[in-house]
């Protein structure tokens, strides 16, 4: 099973720079998109910090007499482990940096990167934050990610919270992202991809602006053309305000 892939970020209409950064690596079977945060463009260096580090791991590790930073977690597989090492190391490079210089002291970013594993016929998604990965199969669009946000913590906790409770709720408060402590929890997810389907990767510039079902009918409308979808979807979103960056990364699996 093989893929096709695009990727485009925009600064949108109310920003003046661009925080978000995003990676694509066929030759790793690696896709990554970034949202970072922090004042004096220290949310872009967090970002680019982070594509940089994972990208860097996992070319650092194609060898099996390579060193890993982190333990090995025999429950999950060597793809998997790999993933989450090379965000825990971003983190830890971002944490570093945030200490270390005053100019990007308490910078961070969101993260959601996947990974193809063509010998597992797999697809791994790791993310911190609230920067999201979809998943498009047969005319339908599921969010596989859980935004790390202070409205699904509470709704953990209190799942039948009315829609007054959540109104009384920041909407854009998350609750993890790489670079707030020196070690970050990073959730894990495995799924079986189809031919056909495609994967979403995005930034909340882009999910904050369009919804579910225009996110899938603009995919859609442009078949298998991932760079016109890209642009699409961004120019929608600016469409709608485009109150943040955007940033997209669309993979579609082929047989």
């Amino acid at each position: 099973m093989n893929f096709v892939a695009a990727g485009i970020s925009d600064v949108g209409l109310q920003r003046d720079h661009n925080e978000d950064s995003f990676c694509i690596l066929p030759e790793h079977s690696l896709f990554i998109v970034a949202d970072g945060m922090g004042g004096h463009r220290a949310g872009d260096v967090a970002s680019k910090m982070a594509t940089h580090a994972i990208a860097k791991f996992f070319e650092a590790s194609v060898g099996e007499d390579s060193t890993w930073p982190f333990s090995f977690d025999p429950n999950l597989s060597v793809e998997e482990n790999r993933l989450i090492t090379s965000v825990k190391i971003a983190n830890k490079k971002i944490f570093d940096a945030s200490v270390k210089h005053r100019e990007v002291h308490g910078m961070g970013t969101t993260v959601v990167g996947t990974l193809f594993s063509r010998e597992r016929d797999k697809i791994y998604i790791a993310h911190v934050g609230d920067s999201r990965c979809y998943r498009i199969r047969e005319g339908e669009i599921e969010q596989l990610t859980r935004d790390h946000s202070l409205i699904n913590d509470y709704l953990l906790v209190i799942p039948d919270m009315t829609e007054e409770q959540k109104a009384e709720l920041p909407s854009n408060v998350i609750t993890r992202a790489l670079g707030m402590q020196d070690s970050v929890a990073v959730d894990m997810l495995p799924d079986k991809p189809m031919p056909d389907d495609i994967y979403l990767l995005c930034s909340d510039g882009l999910s904050g602006m369009i919804k579910d079902p225009a996110l899938l009918a603009i995919v859609l409308d442009h078949g298998s053309d991932l760079e016109a979808a890209a642009q699409a979807l961004v120019s929608r979103a600016n469409d709608n305000g485009g109150e943040d960056n955007i940033t997209v990364v669309l993979l579609r699996v082929t047989a």
